[in-house]
């Protein structure tokens, strides 16, 4: 096996953490929501929990996010041709694009506990 052979391996794996990553988030979110929605039912007001909540799942996104951009690096670099560089830098934009209006979110919002 030579290096472009573990260099997608590498890659894969990586990518296959993000998405992981962002499914785990995902299935913790979904079971957390479930429980406030519960409260609701009880006439408790859950609009800040829900909010953190939110903020949490967008934290897994971008934790996600870096790991598959991280791995579209490591393809590119096993085949550096203009048009895989073109596709990464797009991706990368777009994912930047989305990671600062998630990151900027975020940071605005203080969880209750904290506040």
């Amino acid at each position: 096996m030579n290096i472009n052979g573990i260099l997608e391996i590498i890659s894969k794996i990586i990518g296959i953490v993000g998405v992981v990553v962002i499914c785990w988030g995902s299935l913790l979110i979904v079971f957390r929501l479930i429980r406030l929605e519960l409260k609701r039912f009880k006439q408790r007001s859950i609009f800040r929990e829900r909010e953190a909540i939110r903020h949490q799942l967008g934290s897994y996104i971008l934790l996600g996010l870096e790991f598959m951009i991280a791995a579209d690096i490591v393809v590119t670099i096993t085949h550096p041709t203009l048009q895989g560089v073109a596709v990464l830098g797009s991706i990368v934009i777009i994912r930047a694009i989305i990671s600062h209006f998630l990151e900027h979110e975020v940071a605005e919002f203080r969880p209750p506990e904290e506040k």
